[in-house]
């Protein structure tokens, strides 16, 4: 599991495999709470007299610095070692969708608008000092860091956001977070050489959520074609002259399947980092991982539950245990053309029925997740177990009813029912690398053969599970891991908008979902915002695109001579972290 900073996202591709659940985040998932801090919780900017300002960069980086008791360091210098399954896929910010490519992106780039450590919400961390929203609750103003430089030591300026704004809007670039900023922002323009404006299509509350994306130098990318830009140099890290960010952090080098370094900027404009390396190692699988933190090879990771009390038995190691946003969860293909198993609800819900998650969650991951009811986290403002109203309590015999009044059958007596002659057989997919996602599966396999349903397990390396995904969608069911977003506005996921090009990718489409997601979106009430959050995921629990399982809590053993280290679901900031001698 790799460590972000407080840069956010994970994105459609991040939305894979079990051992990345818990390391997953999409640019709207740093944001946790309003984008206007001024204004009471309750009042919509489309009801303000006067524009409202946000905290600027030093009030805030000395609330956060009083607030988390980060120290001085005693001992600045050394190299904090990093860990994933996965190597990135990319080293360019508009193209990153992987979990690790996104760790490596957060680091080296900064973003116009960044984000809080404690809360997920926006902070002026990133190139803006501060923001101003004018009286219509539509347009904001950005004020950008005067001293902020790339690496190659050429001004950051509004001409930047502007190049990446457009090139964001650019469909033909392929990023995954264009349509959400396309559909949140009306127009935007560069005032002067360090102010940005963006006029909202309507106040919104996530307004915020939907900007954010990493700024990019106009002057490395403006004369590469954008059919070019994910083979160049600059995305490759073949030619690191052209892997130039303006971030704390700048590029060394990227081994493919080993390593990536990146080293301090001491030019940077904002908090300089203590350390001075940054290495994020490849391993072969999580077993290897932990063996690399036992061994004093890592300095922190992410650990499954199997492992947590070894760690905690060894000197020199702590573990922090805490719940996240991050869930597991398999989707089912809705689409007939690409799977016919699962089109009928009955089939769906039959199979959620067919699960003890209590025994998941209990022999496998020991206690270390939450049986989800419904589809908002335990750390959700909208988190209400009791209004959920459909609980799928494990029941053999109802899921085999629900089996038989969707027409499947075991008419030959070999155990498997069939339908129309076509036996209820599929695979399931899932990511490799984690000893966790694959009990879990064993399980999934064992309890479905129980009701007659054989589904047959595959685990894909990494790269390959983000194609079949993602590409043409054709596969049954899928095992996953996936991060809400601060909003737990879950549109991105459910809307029918977000099958091509988002995160959607069984085909899913409700239109009053969609409705009650917009409508979300536009409500700043917390209350009045979480109950059409709820009556939405009503509706989603009881179609069952996808079944989310359980909400994971988080490992984190590190070592102890780590300072100011403090993770939580919304990141750790490494440019306060220094280590004890």
């Amino acid at each position: 599991m790799h460590f972000r900073d407080t840069a956010p996202r994970p994105t459609r591709r991040d939305v894979l495999a079990g051992a990345l659940v818990a390391g997953l985040v999409v640019p709207r998932s740093v944001f946790a709470q309003d984008a206007t801090p001024a204004a009471p919780d309750q009042a919509t900017p489309a009801a303000l007299t006067e524009a409202i300002t946000s905290q600027t960069r030093e009030e805030f980086r000395a609330e956060v610095e009083e607030e988390l008791a980060y120290s001085d360091a005693a001992t600045p210098g050394g190299s904090f070692i990093d860990s994933n399954v996965n190597d990135i896929q990319t080293i360019h910010p508009l193209l990153a969708e992987d979990a690790a490519s996104l760790s490596v992106v957060g680091r080296l780039y900064d973003q116009l608008v960044g984000g809080d450590v404690r809360t997920g919400g926006p902070a002026p961390n990133g190139l803006a000092d501060y923001w101003e929203i004018a009286p219509d609750g539509r347009t904001y103003t950005f004020h950008l860091n005067q001293n902020a430089k790339w690496h190659d030591g050429v001004d950051v300026t509004a001409d930047d956001v502007q190049f990446s704004f457009d090139s964001l809007a650019n469909l033909e670039v392929g990023s995954a977070y264009s349509q959400s900023f396309i559909d949140a922002a009306e127009s935007w323009r560069v005032i002067d050489e360090h102010t940005f404006e963006v006029v909202a299509t309507e106040p919104r509350y996530t307004f915020l959520y939907d900007l954010v994306t990493w700024i990019i130098p106009k002057h490395i990318w403006e004369n590469v074609p954008v059919a070019d830009w994910r083979t160049d140099g600059g995305a490759t890290g073949t030619d690191p002259a052209r892997v130039v960010g303006s971030a704390a952090w700048r590029f060394q080098e990227w081994v493919q399947g080993d390593s990536i370094t990146l080293i301090r900027n001491d030019d940077y404009y904002d908090k300089v980092p203590y350390l001075d390396t940054y290495v994020l190692r490849i391993w072969p699988d999580q077993t290897a991982v932990t063996n690399a933190l036992l061994n004093g090879e890592i300095d922190a990771t992410g650990l499954p539950p199997a492992d947590v009390e070894t760690v905690k038995a060894t000197e020199g190691l702590t573990v922090v245990t805490y719940p996240t946003r991050g869930f597991s969860f398999y989707m089912t293909n809705l689409d007939p053309a690409k799977s016919e198993f699962f089109v009928d609800q009955r089939v769906r819900q039959a199979l959620f029925y067919g699960i003890d998650r209590e025994s998941i969650v209990t022999d496998i991951l020991l206690g270390y997740a939450e049986v989800a009811q419904g589809t908002q986290p335990v750390i959700s403002y909208a988190y209400d177990p009791s209004s959920i109203e459909t609980n799928y309590t494990f029941d053999l015999e109802k899921a085999k009813t629900l089996l038989a009044d969707a027409g499947w059958t075991d008419t030959d007596g070999d155990g498997i029912i069939e339908k129309d002659g076509k036996p209820f057989a599929f695979e399931l997919i899932y990511g490799s690398g984690s000893p966790t996602s694959d009990q879990i599966v064993a399980y999934l396999q064992d309890a479905w053969l129980d009701i007659g349903v054989d589904a047959t397990p595959r685990s894909l390396e990494f790269s390959a599970l983000v194609d079949l995904l993602t590409s043409d969608h054709t596969f049954d069911m899928a095992l996953l891991g996936f991060n809400w977003d601060a909003t737990f506005i879950q549109d991105r996921m459910f809307s029918c908008a977000q099958y091509e090009g988002g995160f959607n990718m069984v085909k899913y489409c409700n239109e009053d979902v969609d409705a009650l997601n917009e409508e979300a979106t536009r409500t700043f009430d917390e209350e009045a915002r979480r109950d059409l959050i709820i009556e939405a995921t009503n509706i989603v629990n009881e179609e069952l695109p996808v079944a989310v399982m359980h909400f994971s809590k988080a490992n984190i053993g590190y070592r102890d001579d780590l300072q100011n280290f403090k993770p939580s679901s919304w990141g750790v900031d490494l440019n306060y972290v220094w280590i004890q001698e």
